[in-house]
């Protein structure tokens, strides 16, 4: 099918299968993706990944991956800076991407030493899409806009493929959807503005980064951090995904230079008349 979206720049659209689902700890054991250029050229690849743990016999049931799979495969350090000339400069589509797949893909590139700046990538999710104009999951997705049932249900190449064709029957359908660019169609999948990867943390309508989770929710990050002192050591101590802990990190360095300025502004301003007349005292 035909992307008819203006494009700036490529967009990768990819899947991911794991070990599980945790973010933090569960690792990829295959990354498909399908880089579609301004000029309508298509680059596609599908990967298997060595995950140095073994995949459980639930996850094996879903994707159908076993250990003796990816035994001879390398694992994502090898593969990382490839993978990184792939999405480098893109932005990013995918199913359900926002709150699993782009989560897990930084924190493999995370431990393979790679910063992924995410901030300068648009993220379009089809699903979100597909649940705020009808309210279901892929292969339902594909039955509905492409007309057809969903071959090879959970085999990345094939999710990948299909989010592809259903984000392109949904540009055709939705002719208000046909008319937005990337920002636009990235801002209309997002349920909410994320400041992180995972959502711990989201940004509200003035542009303040809000604690999403736990005794701060709805809480403003900043004000937090300047009363509640050991918060995001906390944070980054616990099992929280890389992208919530450089939040937090850059965080409680802006709270603290703004309190070493607070300093530096006091010690310059001249005495009151009251601190001078104590100091004349203590010398009188």
């Amino acid at each position: 099918m035909e992307l008819k979206l203006k494009l700036e720049r490529p967009i990768v659209f990819f899947d991911i299968e794991t070990t599980g689902l945790n973010i933090t700890q569960d690792r990829i054991i295959e990354i498909s993706y399908i880089k579609v250029y301004p000029d309508g050229k298509e680059e596609k690849d599908c990967m298997r990944i060595n995950p140095g743990m073994r995949i459980p016999k639930e996850s094996t049931k879903i994707h159908h991956i076993t250990d003796d799979d990816v035994r001879d495969c390398p694992p994502f350090e090898q593969v990382a800076k490839q993978l990184l000339l792939v999405f480098d400069g893109c932005d990013i589509a995918g199913f359900n991407s926002n709150m699993f797949d782009i989560p897990v893909l930084d924190e493999e590139f995370s431990r393979a030493g790679i910063a992924f700046d995410w901030s300068k990538c648009h993220f379009i999710d089809a699903q979100t899409i597909f649940h705020k104009k009808e309210k279901r999951d892929l292969a339902a997705a594909c039955q509905f806009y492409c007309g057809h049932e969903m071959e090879n249900h959970h085999s990345s190449m094939a999710d990948t493929q299909t989010t592809y064709d259903v984000l392109c029957a949904q540009l055709e359908r939705y002719e208000d959807l046909g008319q937005k660019d990337v920002e636009q169609l990235s801002e209309y999948s997002s349920h909410t503005k994320f400041a992180d990867l995972k959502g711990y943390v989201i940004v509200n309508d003035k542009g303040q980064e809000v604690v999403n989770f736990g005794k701060h929710k709805g809480k403003v990050l900043e004000e937090v951090l300047k009363t509640d002192r050991g918060y995001a050591d906390w944070v980054n101590r616990s099992d929280f995904p890389s992208s919530t802990k450089q939040v937090f990190l850059r965080i409680q360095q802006r709270v603290r230079e703004q309190e070493a300025e607070a300093r530096r502004h006091s010690e310059q301003q001249p005495p009151t008349a009251a601190q001078l007349e104590q100091l004349l005292k203590k010398f009188n």
